[in-house]
């Protein structure tokens, strides 16, 4: 399997690990904050895409009014599976749909979310391309993505510790693509090229990412990740390992009750 296929693999017990552990551990603060942005916008009809396991879907069920009708959309079926059996406030329509090739007619929707998925698009001005012809003339694009590894500190010492056990090909999912989509002049520019054309608004929103115990990081990037499929690809008696090896890395510098730690990403905002 080629690394970007490793990368978007979000099967098996994945789901259900990332729903229980990454969506509070660093999801949850910013479904927050895309939601209130896209209840700003006051949109009657509001398309999510890469919606996961449903984190934003249902912040947007929660604070949308019951007319606004909301669509939310994942590459992986697990993922909206998973997210369907959660359940929202109230309706929405899951569909299954590539953010590179969107199943809907041109100006479609007056908003479109995308929590943390822009990153994983193989060819990001044409997946915002594709936004822009689905979104209605003055609509709203809203999406965001994480800083830098090293300003989020539970990533960056998983990464580290799992460097140091596979030294000879270390798993580079998290800094690779999670992380790796954080310069704010590229991301402005491949907005321009998917043809949106006013001046994206970029906030850089820190937050802190909390656990009960640095087993929660360690478990939630290990195997509640495609970091996952890394780690087996290299050696898949070893998982519980290399678990255990990024808990003891977390818990060297957080201590060994609750931990708290910095993660940080930029918000984008453009109309059409």
């Amino acid at each position: 399997m080629q690394a970007h296929e490793v990368d978007r693999s979000f099967a098996g017990s994945i789901p259900r690990l990332y729903e229980k552990l990454l969506v509070p551990l660093i999801f949850q603060p910013y479904a927050v904050d895309i939601a209130a942005r896209a209840q700003a916008a006051r949109p009657s009809s509001l398309l999510e895409i890469a919606a996961g396991t449903g984190v934003v879907t249902r912040e947007l069920a929660r604070v949308l009014p019951r007319e606004a009708s909301i669509v939310a959309t994942d590459l992986n079926q697990p993922m909206i599976d998973h997210a369907a059996s959660i359940g929202t406030a109230r309706p929405v329509q899951w569909r299954q749909a590539d953010a590179m090739k969107l199943p809907f007619p041109d100006a479609s929707f007056d908003a479109v979310v995308c929590q943390f998925g822009a990153m994983f698009f193989p060819d990001r001005p044409a997946a915002f391309a594709e936004t822009r012809r689905v979104l209605r003339p003055g609509g709203v694009f809203l999406f965001n993505v994480w800083d830098r590894i090293e300003a989020n500190e539970f990533a960056d010492r998983v990464t580290s510790e799992l460097a140091k056990m596979f030294a000879a090909d270390p798993p580079r999912f998290l800094a690779r693509t999670p992380h790796g989509y954080h310069d704010r002049d590229r991301i402005a520019g491949d907005v321009a090229r998917g043809g949106f054309a006013g001046k994206a608004a970029i906030d850089t929103v820190a937050a802190r990412s909390r656990a009960d115990s640095p087993s929660g990081p360690a478990t939630a990037y290990c195997q509640g990740t495609p970091l996952r499929n890394e780690i087996e690809a290299r050696d898949a008696s070893r998982l519980a390992e290399a678990t255990e090896l990024a808990t003891r890395a977390i818990a060297r510098e957080f201590g060994h009750g609750a931990v708290d730690g910095a993660i940080q990403a930029h918000v984008v905002s453009i109309s059409k």
